[in-house]
């Protein structure tokens, strides 16, 4: 693991708690589908190291991580590790509609002690469970949740003034933000990946609609 990009450098304690979350995805994998399955023997670099990378790109104050459709937790729950060491004062949201995905996440939530909220309900009816942590979002994650109109949408109602997204993304990213721009106005940077394939980050610093909203 020390070898990884965006895992190399990572203190004692960090570095066990994400093997502990590595050992429990391993163990629920057996029971429910949270990766695919020919991902899990190089996860370390497919799912950890790719979610750990945001970090590096997150403003230096963060009191509110908002990750959206967040699955198996990735990025969020990684960032919300990463997070204990770089941004102690931290707090990071996890918002998954799957109850049985949801119960992975309390599992390495609690296992961990990282300072993680899941809420387990769709992205679109959390406005009020979010707004209760007392805090807007600096920064909005998201991986392989929904194409950038769709996501536009989801995000939208927790953009904020100052908000940055960092969204992981494949090769179809072009094509994404043609058509999203044809209902807001974003301004965004491509980073590459630094883990092996075509994916980029995208970082979104201005988001605000221009049309009605996208037809789902």
């Amino acid at each position: 693991m020390e070898s990884v990009s965006g895992l190399a450098g990572v203190s004692r304690e960090t570095r066990g708690r994400l093997e502990t979350y590595r050992d429990l995805l391993v163990k629920w994998q057996a029971r429910i589908n949270l990766v695919a399955p020919s991902t899990l023997e190089d996860a370390w670099v497919r799912h950890f190291a790719d979610s750990a990378q945001l970090i590096a790109h997150a403003p230096d104050r963060v009191r509110l991580w908002l990750d959206v459709g967040s699955g198996a937790g990735f990025p969020g729950l990684v960032a919300g590790i990463m997070l204990m060491e770089t941004h102690p004062d931290s707090q990071v949201c996890l918002i998954e509609s799957d109850t049985r995905k949801c119960a992975f996440l309390q599992s390495v939530v609690a296992e961990t002690g990282a300072p993680v909220k899941v809420i387990p309900m769709r992205v679109e009816k959390a406005e009020a469970a979010v707004a209760a942590l007392g805090h807007t979002a600096d920064v909005i994650s998201a991986r392989a949740v929904a194409p950038m109109p769709r996501l536009m949408e989801m995000i939208a109602p927790y953009w904020s003034q100052g908000c940055i997204g960092l969204f992981l993304k494949g090769r179809d990213v072009a094509s994404e933000l043609t058509e999203a721009a044809k209902y807001w106005t974003i301004r965004t940077s491509h980073i590459p990946s630094s883990t092996p394939g075509d994916g980029v980050i995208l970082k979104l610093e201005e988001l605000a609609r221009v049309r009605p909203e996208h037809p789902h």
